[in-house]
């Protein structure tokens, strides 16, 4: 019988063994995760889990019982220390499993401050896991005051149910402006404009220089000159992804662990998906922190583990909650050229251009405008963007522009 093993219990590891399953594998499945519950969403704990607006038992991708119905050796909280290709084994808790394909889906890692500008005292945190949310829930009492650094998404998300719980927010990002890796400066402008009517002091250009306290954080020094006294921290200055055990095993790494068209590492018989993954795409190795990504990528490696030459092809696809706003992004916006803004009286979207053709959207509460450009960017069409500017312009038309 076939054996087919799974290392990393997130999004894209679920994907794989729900997909070998779907697709009729009947052989011997075992699901390794590092935490001591199972595969879970990630989305929500910095936004309805954060808030207590979801229990435990809904972040959980399949009730536990379905691992034992549809025989999935699922193994929690068990660490996977060597990989060898060539005897197609791994060590797990001190055990050697022999595999036939082997799957990476080992995520991603949060980065961290460092000890010599205080990331080690206790009160600074990462929003990552289910145990970082539980951690720092406690500390999200009213009047206390956060101090939030970084201005991606996730520093984003934190700020939001910080201010929603009364808790006095600031949120520094040393970049020239919130979000600029990521969206153009009219979502930055956008959001920062949403944050700042909310209560959130937001700090674009200012770095932390050092958080201060003897053993738990109390004040921060900003690279502004000013001083900040504060309850609690979190960081939120990007992830990396984990390659350590490929690495180890000898397996090429290009931008995480680079895997090719099929979503196959260097060794013929190892797969990689999700935030670890690497893969080709328009000449480079591209990797995408997503959840979308993370499923879709997973489906593809379970296909390719059976035999079936599927190729990868991403459809990106991201969104985030901030307030009373919910923002819904379809494609890559790298490298455009134009944006064109839609709004009404209660939605707002921005359409990205590049020479002309159609390759991203932001939208804001306009659920309608983002699957209809979702639609177009998938099939490869555009749309005139002075209709799309056109506020009467019928959304459906797009599709036949």
């Amino acid at each position: 019988m076939s054996h087919f093993i799974v290392v990393g219990a997130g999004q894209a590891g679920q994907s794989i063994v729900t997909t070998l399953r779907g697709q009729g594998f009947d052989g011997k499945i075992t699901l390794i995760g590092d935490e001591p519950v199972p595969p879970y969403q990630r989305p929500p704990l910095s936004k309805a889990y954060l808030l207590g607006d979801m229990d435990l038992d809904r972040l959980y991708l399949r009730p536990l019982s379905y691992y034992a119905d549809e025989t999935i050796d699922l193994r929690m909280g068990a660490s996977v220390t060597a990989l060898d290709p060539a005897a197609k084994t791994i060590t797990v808790d001190g055990e050697h499993l022999s595999y036939d394909k082997l799957a990476l889906a080992t995520g991603s890692a949060p980065r961290v401050l460092p000890a010599s500008i205080g990331g080690t005292l206790q009160g600074v945190y990462t929003m990552r896991t289910l145990a970082d949310a539980d951690a720092i829930e406690p500390e999200f009492k009213e009047g206390a005051s956060v101090l939030i650094v970084g201005g991606g998404y996730i520093g984003l998300e934190a700020a939001a149910v910080a201010a929603k719980k009364g808790l006095k927010v600031t949120l520094v990002e040393m970049s020239d402006r919130i979000l600029q890796r990521v969206a153009s400066k009219e979502t930055s402008d956008y959001f920062r404009a949403l944050h700042q009517s909310h209560g959130v002091d937001l700090r674009e250009g200012v770095g932390l220089e050092t958080l201060v306290g003897d053993t738990r954080v109390n004040a921060a020094k900003l690279t502004d000159g000013t001083t900040l006294d504060v309850d609690f921290v979190i960081v939120g200055v990007g992830i990396t992804p984990n390659t350590q055990l490929a690495e180890l095993a000898g397996l090429v790494l290009d931008n995480g662990i680079m895997t090719d068209r099929h979503s196959c590492t260097s060794n013929p018989d190892i797969f990689a998906a999700g935030d670890c993954a690497s893969f080709p795409h328009m000449g480079h190795q591209m990797r995408l922190e997503s959840v979308g990504n993370a499923i879709d990528q997973g489906a593809v490696v379970a296909k390719n583990m059976l035999g079936q030459a599927v190729d990868y092809t991403p459809k990106p696809w991201f969104w985030s909650d901030q307030f009373d706003v919910k923002l819904q992004i379809a494609g890559l916006s790298t490298g455009h050229d134009q944006v064109v803004i839609r709004e009404t009286e209660t939605t707002r979207s921005h359409w990205y251009y590049k020479e002309g053709a159609l390759i991203a959207i932001d939208a804001m509460n306009d659920p309608r405008g983002y699957m209809v450009a979702k639609r177009l960017i998938e099939a490869g069409k555009s749309a005139d963007p002075a209709l799309v500017a056109d506020p009467a312009t019928d959304l459906k038309a797009l599709m036949r522009s």
